[in-house]
């Protein structure tokens, strides 16, 4: 007759299995373990001891407010010769006594979330499950080492912003295993309106990778609920902190987890996107920040927007945008929904932009369906696909209220960028989301796609051509030239009226104050000249009208007296901060004391005050942010330099993030990566 095991004591073997699960890094002081693979806890035995073949032991092990079998949320299981990895399972892997090596494993498509685990009349104990993308039965298997380190495992990266033609890494702290992150995590998937509505449900459907990215694309915004972030584009930050001012998403997750799930004030694209990076990463998503830029903003569905410009070369107001960039994360797991040459890499956006399915979230849709133009896919494939692939028509609104289409260059989804994996530099990762520009392959995804616009051959070259060069150097505080240039390729001389522009614009399109103004009425240009006209930008005019992001739009618009035709040119410049530069002083070993030497030049023709330096980093600074300020003005050209202290607590390659701020240099951004010795 079986004899049911009489447990005294156990030992949940937190530090050899979190090892093992690769969760160590969230500590030791509970069990966080991955599905579909093994975990051992020890089990100390009153009397009798093991004996194969006679001692048995009832588990349960349930998850989630209301756990079923039926939901996947409950199971019992007992002894076995050997552990099944199809289902929750159990068998002893140690020699016959006192002590017991009991080895359970889950299924690979068990709901993750908190469990509780129940081992016969007295044993009961509780531990975190994950996705494992290490497990080939996952969802979420990624077979690639490398892939792993940079897209599971690793606390901090690079984020792309800038422009196109000057695209500029941010460093990031994603900082998904420091203390309290997937305590977080979690919480984010309980407070979402499926669980609050039918909690039961939801949790059975907490196996499913495609169902967890879904939820988070929804609930890192707050706009429909409880989510992590308020947006805020409108450049006034009262009540909270300007997006600029986040280095990590560590502040972000705490902050809303502390203060009862009220929203974090305030957040922007890249800032959505690195906060649901970090929480996919926790819950063992692997997960990627994408950068696209000009990215379209298409409010309509019909992958057209519409850009009208008045007779002077200024845009006009209420249009969609092209925003100078746009952040998303990707998100690799298979999609049983759809056949498998779909799996792998699925973009989701948390940015609130449109709705979907009556709640601001977008995706995840396969990458490769926006390749391939499949706009039946889900989820929210047209408006993904007209973010890399809309057309762009400019028309001018004359005085008389007449409307006349305009000759423009202008092409959203370029440049599409990560960080490399195993290094800062930066991925160009376009030819996944489109094939080449012109290629017969485009011309069919366009036709799939139904998207007539693209298969209508374009108006020829009129014969006068349009571009805006810029200078090798623009960096803040200096005064610069950028260039617009017209060549007259036809066999007849030209009579134009020339328009060039600058002003302040921000990152999502939306225009500012004007920095500089230069209108030609006689342009001549005899049959095959070529014209530069400078347009000065001096920093007295331009300084004062930049938003936080650097950015200074350029329009030039041409009108042919002879034919009426219009083009317009446009290009929008980031202007360059200073390098911060960062020195490590001290042995980098773990436990031991170093100091960041960080020096800032003040490149401004005025003075700085209320200089403040801050760092964080992984694993670097104890999950917190360390800041010093200076009491002393910086002049102009003067260095602003500090030393801040930090111990280092792992060892291994980190990020070590600085941020400058001042009255007038705000959020300058740098990194020094340092190896950390054991």
């Amino acid at each position: 007759m079986a004899q049911a095991l009489d447990i005294e004591n156990w030992n949940l073997e937190c530090e050899f299995n979190n090892k093992d699960h690769h969760t160590d890094l969230n500590g030791a002081d509970r069990l966080i373990v991955r599905r579909g693979q093994p975990f051992t806890i020890s089990l100390y035995l009153r009397s009798g001891g093991y004996q194969p073949g006679l001692s048995c032991l009832d588990c349960i092990v349930e998850t989630g407010p209301q756990p079923s079998e039926q939901g996947g949320t409950r199971a019992f299981f007992g002894l076995n010769a050997s552990v099944d990895v199809s289902c929750w399972s159990a068998s002893v892997s140690s020699a016959p006594g006192n002590m017991v090596a009991l080895c359970i494993c889950s299924p690979s498509d068990a709901p993750i979330g908190r469990y509780t685990l129940t081992l016969g009349q007295s044993g009961r104990v509780e531990f975190v499950l994950l996705f494992n993308p290490w497990c080939p039965g996952d969802a979420v298997y990624m077979d690639s080492q490398q892939n792993l380190a940079e897209y599971v495992l690793a606390q901090d990266g690079i984020i792309f912003r800038g422009s196109s033609k000057y695209p500029i890494p941010t460093p990031w702290n994603f900082g998904q295993f420091e203390s309290g992150i997937l305590d977080a995590s979690l919480r984010i998937l309980d407070m979402s309106r499926k669980c609050l509505r039918d909690p039961g449900k939801d949790c059975s459907k907490r196996g499913n990778p495609i169902y967890v990215t879904r939820v988070l694309s929804e609930m890192v915004n707050c706009n429909d609920d409880k989510g992590v972030l308020m947006g805020n584009w409108s450049g006034n930050y009262d009540g909270g902190l300007s997006p600029m001012f986040w280095r990590g998403s560590m502040e972000i997750l705490h902050s809303w987890d502390r203060n009862a799930c009220v929203p974090v004030r305030y957040g922007q694209c890249w800032v959505f996107a690195a906060v649901a990076c970090s929480v996919s990463r926790a819950l063992g998503i692997p997960c990627r920040v994408v950068t696209n830029y000009n990215s379209a903003h298409d409010s309509n569905s019909n992958l057209v927007i519409e850009h009208y410009i008045d007779e002077d070369g200024l845009s006009t107001k209420d249009q969609e945008m092209i925003w100078n960039y746009h952040c998303w994360v990707e998100s690799w797991m298979s999609r049983p929904d759809l056949t498998c040459e779909f799996n792998g890499w699925q973009a989701s956006d948390p940015t609130p932009q449109e709705k979907s399915e009556g709640v601001y979230c977008c995706g995840p849709v396969p990458v490769r369906a926006i390749k391939e133009g499949e706009l039946t896919f889900k989820y929210d494939a047209p408006f993904v696909f007209a973010e890399v692939n809309a057309d762009v028509h400019s028309f001018m609104k004359k005085k008389n209220g007449s409307t006349k289409k305009v000759v423009s260059t202008t092409l959203v989804g370029q440049k599409i960028s990560t960080k490399s994996v195993g290094s800062d530099a930066r991925d160009d990762i376009t030819h996944l989301y489109k094939y080449p520009e012109g290629s017969e392959e485009e011309r069919q995804t366009y036709s799939k796609a139904n998207h007539q616009n693209k298969l209508v051959l374009q108006k020829e070259n009129p014969g006068l051509h349009l571009t805006i060069k810029v200078s090798s150097e623009m960096k803040k505080g200096c005064d610069f030239d950028v260039f617009a240039v017209v060549t007259n390729n036809t066999a007849i001389e030209k009579k134009c009226r020339l328009v060039f522009r600058s002003c302040a614009i921000s990152y999502n399109g939306v225009l500012g104050g004007n920095c500089s103004f230069k209108d030609l009425l006689n342009v001549e240009l005899s049959p095959g000249a070529e014209r530069r006209v400078p347009l000065r930008l001096n920093y007295s005019k331009y300084g004062d009208q930049l938003t936080e992001d650097d950015l200074i739009c350029l329009t030039s618009l041409l009108i042919d007296y002879n034919t009426g035709d219009a083009m317009l040119a446009l290009r929008n410049i980031v202007l360059e901060n200073p390098e911060i530069k960062v020195r490590i002083l001290g042995e980098p070993k773990v436990k031991s004391k170093l100091a960041a030497e960080i020096t800032v030049r003040n490149p401004l023709p005025e003075p700085l005050q209320g200089c403040c330096f801050s760092i964080e980093g992984a694993n670097l600074t104890g999950g917190h942010v360390i800041t010093e300020r200076l009491n002393s003005t910086v002049g102009p050209g003067e260095d602003a330099k500090v030393k801040i202290y930090f111990t280092p607590s792992h060892s291994g390659l980190r990020k070590l993030l600085v941020d400058f701020d001042s009255d007038r240099l705000c959020h300058v951004k740098g990194y020094r990566n340092v190896i950390i010795g054991k």
